[in-house]
């Protein structure tokens, strides 16, 4: 498994059946982990904001926090095509400003592509960035930079309305030039919807099984945190292990069990 993944990697895999497996990293060394594990892509989400920083929600990370983090994974990684989000803001504003922020998550972090949230008035960004040479995921359903216009984190796309927008809104993504797209806490049969119109891979999380592909926040994942969203699956249970370890720690460290004390060697005399 030694050839890197590229974006022709996505459409092949959508095309043979192949299921694609993501998952979000924000260091080195959990990077390395994953990408040792045979992941397809690692997604650097802005979700750090939450999982690694302790703010509420994703709207306060900056385009400087995603460059460092980025750079990071892409340290760590020499497989897995390394996707980093475009943080709130960023790329919203206009096109040249996009354009600009983009080529800091490429050129500076090394990210391989880069992940916008929405439609609209997003589709020029994804196309002018595609056409320079950016490969850009999309990503529509829920939208973690629109908490607070959309009332929190809740299902998406639930009247035929919204189903209708949300799968014209896709094809709109593939059309501008998206190379994937992820479907986040919507409707399982509105993602099979999706998957079936759209050329390009859909990347589920929390809108069931018919997507082409799958991504799961790492910590969540791994069982890091003790409330998760219910679609998670835990492969893990670190939080305890963790927890236990570190009690193991403390409690040598206070009795004098660590470090051990090493019997000096008596020096001849002369």
């Amino acid at each position: 498994m030694s050839d890197r993944v590229c974006v022709p990697d996505f459409i092949r895999k959508k095309r043979q059946g192949e299921r694609i497996a993501v998952l979000t990293a924000y260091d080195a060394t959990m990077a390395r982990l994953f990408d040792r594990a045979g992941v397809d892509a690692l997604l650097v989400g802005d979700s750090v904001g939450m999982v690694a920083l302790g703010y509420a929600s994703t709207i306060p990370v900056t385009l400087d926090t995603m460059v460092h983090h980025t750079a990071a994974v892409a340290r760590g990684t020499e497989r897995a095509l390394v996707v980093a989000d475009m943080p709130f803001m960023t790329f919203q504003v206009g096109v040249e400003d996009a354009m600009r922020n983009a080529a800091r998550l490429v050129q500076e972090a090394g990210a391989a592509a880069v992940k916008v949230e929405g439609a609209g008035r997003v589709l020029e960004v994804v196309h002018r960035l595609t056409e320079a040479g950016v490969p850009v995921m999309g990503h529509l359903g829920l939208l973690p930079q629109s908490v607070h216009r959309v009332g929190g984190y809740r299902t998406q796309a639930t009247t035929a309305r919204e189903q209708e927008a949300l799968v014209s809104d896709a094809v709109a993504l593939e059309q501008a030039g998206a190379f994937a797209i992820v479907l986040e806490h919507i409707p399982e049969d509105v993602a099979g919807t999706v998957t079936r119109r759209v050329a390009v891979p859909t990347i589920g999380i929390g809108a069931g099984a018919d997507c082409d592909g799958q991504v799961l926040v790492g910590p969540d994942m791994l069982g890091l945190f003790d409330r998760v969203p219910p679609f998670v699956k835990r492969y893990a249970q670190l939080s305890a292990t963790v927890t236990g370890a570190a009690r193991s720690y403390v409690a040598d460290v206070r009795s004098g069990a660590f470090p051990p004390v090493r019997t000096r060697e008596k020096v001849p005399s002369a």
